[in-house]
């Protein structure tokens, strides 16, 4: 042993017992030592010597207290801390196993599963300390240990606690905190103030390197790292490694993003968004489409100006069905539920727009059903969960159309005069999304698509603020509607729009007045016809629903070529237009047009009729 391990024995001797050196990092050296108190191996490691004298040892030691009651599956605890003989240490449980670092040496490459699923442990730590406003700031593989091949992370804390103690003398030296291939821009280029996206960042960079087998950004040295950090696009995941879930690469992409306003705003959401696929549907031979009305008295109501009309759902004069796209050789699967307006008696109508956008849409889990109603005072926005009796009233989203909802169910994108709004599906205080005046979908990638204030333009906005970006701009005689973001991340559905097209007129939302649905490529902006017809919605893994001639039609699609494959079928015979959408699980919702009397009336479950306004 050289003269600093002996010291390094000597001054720990009554407490450790040294075994062997572990590794060697940029902040400490790692040691395999015998806890003499209680008998257990430990790792110790030994902050370096240029790096303690910068910190100082009370500093350090108040800083580090923070981080010891961290108590999470996936975080490795801290058992001991102190100073001896100039040394400042901190002792941590020893795994036996390899860290990340060694697997993907070995490795190069993960399995995309295997990959995710340490990405999502990893950030479930993550945003478990990040609600006790405690930032990693070193997420890098050789930080995360492999236990019985469930990751756990390193070093909690211990960069924020040798940052905040080293204070601005970390800055005069030269010495940084964090490993260049994993850090964010933002700490790249100095920044004193982190918050937890900066981890969100290192986590996205580490997973990327866990699919491509590389890190985003590679340099002949640590400067050249960090200057194509700070100025360079990643390359996407899927351009690399094809069979990355569009999910997963639209993900990473965002989690990626040089600004920490255009990631997930917390480690949280973008463990969400990397779950997001284990909703989606097997794929189904061949699609067929059930739907049920309930027995009852027969609802009677007028479309005037095409509003009053038609009604969401089963036997109410406002109820929603909800069928389940299945497998012919499937026994045939029907959601039922009625919308009572029993219990709300200020309902008088469900509301229709005659715009083609949405007036009732299904969750994702195909649980609740929101829609637009017309009550004594003014328009509503209610949601219905189907294990329920009766709807409930959106709070913040009164006078609100164009409805979608977020892609874990928690909130709804709304559209009033002419502006989007964003509120919790359970009511709330709405949040205007700037650059965004219609909105119509709520894509995976975190990203609202839809109209700019010109309701012409197509753009897309963050979903947790941010500038709006042009994905397209209109013909001189067109506009656009409908959009959806494919799998893949890299092409955009759309419904082309003659611009003399009359709204009120169902030929628009039948797919008969000239409409043509579209790809957009976001990165060139390049379109392409696909087939004729309105208000295109495409369901995981291979199945278009839009309006055409004959009505609501279905038919196959390979997303990835941007390909119809096979017939055009009809369905759903008798829906008003196409005011129809679907949830990632299969459950549709959509208005069902009613007979031609002058009032508008809703049935009790015992099949009493009461009058709620005559016309």
């Amino acid at each position: 042993m050289n003269d600093l391990p002996s010291r390094l024995t000597s001054a720990l001797a009554d407490r450790y017992s040294i075994e062997r050196q572990l590794g060697e990092g940029g902040m400490a050296t790692v040691y395999l030592a015998k806890d003499l108190r209680h008998n257990r191996q430990v790792a110790l490691k030994v902050l370096k010597p240029e790096l303690a004298a910068v910190v100082g040892a009370e500093r350090f030691l108040a800083e580090i207290e923070t981080t010891a009651n961290l108590q999470h599956p996936h975080i490795l605890p801290l058992f001991d801390s102190g100073e001896a003989d100039g040394f400042l240490f901190y002792v941590m449980p020893y795994v036996e196993g390899e860290t990340l670092r060694d697997r993907l040496d070995r490795e190069k490459q993960l399995p995309v599963d295997e990959a995710v699923r340490i990405a999502i442990a990893v950030g479930n730590a993550l945003a478990y300390a990040h609600r006790r406003e405690i930032i990693h700031r070193d997420i890098k593989p050789a930080n995360i240990l492999l236990q019985d091949g469930e990751p756990v992370v390193a070093d909690f804390g211990i960069a924020l606690a040798v940052n905040a103690a080293g204070g601005a003398r970390m800055t005069e030296t030269g010495l940084s905190i964090g490993t260049p291939h994993y850090m964010s821009p933002e700490q790249a280029s100095g920044d004193r103030v982190i918050d937890g996206r900066s981890d969100v960042y290192a986590l996205a960079a580490m997973l990327y390197e866990m699919l491509t087998g590389d890190p985003p950004f590679q340099g002949s040295t640590a400067q050249a790292v960090l200057a194509r950090i700070l100025t360079e696009k990643p390359t996407s995941v899927t351009q690399v490694r094809d069979s990355t879930p569009y999910h997963v690469a639209a993900a990473v992409d965002r989690a990626l993003a040089k600004l920490p306003a255009d990631r997930f705003s917390t480690a949280s959401h973008f463990v969400e968004a990397l779950k997001r696929g284990e909703a989606q549907p097997p794929a189904a031979a061949q699609p067929s489409v059930n739907t049920s009305t309930a027995s009852g008295p027969a609802v009677d109501s007028r479309r005037r100006r095409l509003i009053l009309v038609a009604t969401v759902v089963l036997s109410m004069a406002a109820a929603a069905i909800v069928g389940r796209i299945t497998a012919p050789t499937a026994a045939p699967q029907v959601v039922r539920a009625t919308l009572s307006f029993a219990d709300y008696p200020e309902i008088v109508a469900v509301e229709n727009t005659t715009d083609g956008t949405h007036t009732a849409v299904v969750t994702p889990d195909g649980r609740t059903v929101v829609f637009m109603a017309r009550t004594r005072t003014g328009s509503a926005v209610f949601r219905r969960d189907l294990d329920t009796d009766a709807p409930e009233i959106v709070v913040g989203a009164e006078g609100g159309s164009s409805l979608e909802v977020s892609p874990d169910g928690a909130n709804l994108l709304f559209t009033r005069n002419t502006e989007a709004y964003i509120v919790p599906l359970g009511g709330g205080v709405p949040r205007p999304v700037d650059g965004l005046a219609y909105g119509a979908d709520w894509a995976v990638d975190g990203y609202l698509y839809g109209l700019a204030a010109d309701l012409r333009t197509l753009v897309r906005v963050p979903d947790n603020g941010g500038p709006a970006d042009t994905v397209a701009l209109p013909d001189s005689a067109y506009s656009f509607s409908h959009p959806q973001l494919l799998p893949g991340g890299r092409t955009l559905l759309v419904t082309h729009v003659p611009e003399s097209a009359n709204w009120n007129s169902r030929a628009v939302t039948a797919g008969v007045d000239g409409s043509t649905l579209q790809l957009v490529d976001m990165q060139s902006g390049e379109r392409r016809d696909l087939t004729p017809g309105f208000g295109g919605m495409f369901v995981p893994p291979d199945l278009l629903v839009y309006a055409g001639p004959a009505g609501p039609t279905y038919v196959r699609m390979d997303p990835r070529r941007g390909e119809i494959v096979g017939a055009a079928q009809p369905f759903l015979q008798g829906a008003w237009g196409f005011d129809l959408t679907l949830s990632p699980t299969g459950h549709l919702v959509y208005l069902k047009e009613t007979g031609g009397g002058d009032q508008v009336v809703f049935v009790d479950r015992a099949g009493n009729e009461q009058e709620v306004v005559a016309g």
